[in-house]
């Protein structure tokens, strides 16, 4: 698929690896939509972004409010990519605390409802929006969802976290074939221990002992390095049905 060609819908495209996504896709000539919460900086992302790019705010489990950023989408030309980076952390809640309380179910609902709910809700309305496109080198359209390496090796404290990204992963493959009728290619990249806002507020050393953890590169990841990634799977017509973890060989432990 041609990028310079084509619209972009990026969510959760105000910062971190949504902001670095959008920026790629301009970069590549595309015309980009971000959206994300009202609250979060993205019509100054946009705005650095420049023509090519604009921010409509959404709430992704909203399924009317994520159709305005959706149509904004269609009106600029056919929507023929969508990268879903919004998501939200966990509660880092164990499952029974010191004196054997269970953790609150209403806290594992929420993370569900945005990482795992709010992930179908883009899909299947953006999958809507591209089903009317002209085929273009074989495709109507390509979305990319975002899972997590904890969606297979979740550490303690992250059931809820694990479960839901563990979710996408498992939604991948069917989506795929779900969709190929349709000419639309799924695919999942599944990132490992990141540089984003969360880990920036942490200290210099414990920073450094993440990244020592990581087999090769002994880095933490870059926004760059996962909008690289996903561009690449919008380009490639025979990439369908995958969850791709970008991690340097990163296997989590337990902690």
């Amino acid at each position: 698929m041609r990028l310079d060609t084509i619209t972009a819908l990026v969510t959760g495209g105000a910062s971190g690896l949504g902001a670095a996504t959008a920026e790629a896709f301009v970069a590549a000539g595309a015309k980009v939509v971000i959206t994300d919460l009202p609250s979060s900086p993205g019509a100054d992302t946009a705005a650095a972004l420049g023509p090519g790019a604009r921010f409509v705010p959404a709430d992704i489990t909203d399924p009317d409010s994520l159709a305005t950023p959706l149509d904004a989408a269609c009106e600029s030309g056919q929507l023929r990519a969508v990268v879903h980076c919004a998501g939200r952390g966990g509660d880092r809640l164990r499952i029974l605390d010191k004196a054997g309380k269970p953790a609150a179910l209403d806290s594992y609902r929420q993370v569900l409802e945005v990482n795992l709910v709010g992930t179908y809700n883009v899909l299947r309305l953006g999958a809507a929006a591209m089903a009317g496109n002209t085929l273009d080198d074989g495709d109507r359209g390509a979305i990319v969802l975002t899972a997590s390496a904890a969606a297979f090796e979740g550490q303690i404290g992250q059931t809820s976290y694990s479960a839901s990204k563990g979710g996408v992963h498992a939604m991948t493959l069917v989506a795929a074939r779900d969709l190929a009728s349709w000419q639309i290619r799924v695919n999942t990249i599944a990132p490992g221990t990141f540089d984003t806002p969360m880990l920036a507020r942490l200290r210099e050393d414990i920073r450094e002992s993440i990244a020592e953890t990581i087999p090769h590169p002994k880095r933490l990841g870059h926004a760059a390095d996962y909008a690289d990634l996903a561009l690449s799977v919008v380009r490639n017509p025979y990439l369908n049905g995958e969850t791709i973890r970008l991690d340097g060989a990163l296997r989590m432990g337990p902690r």
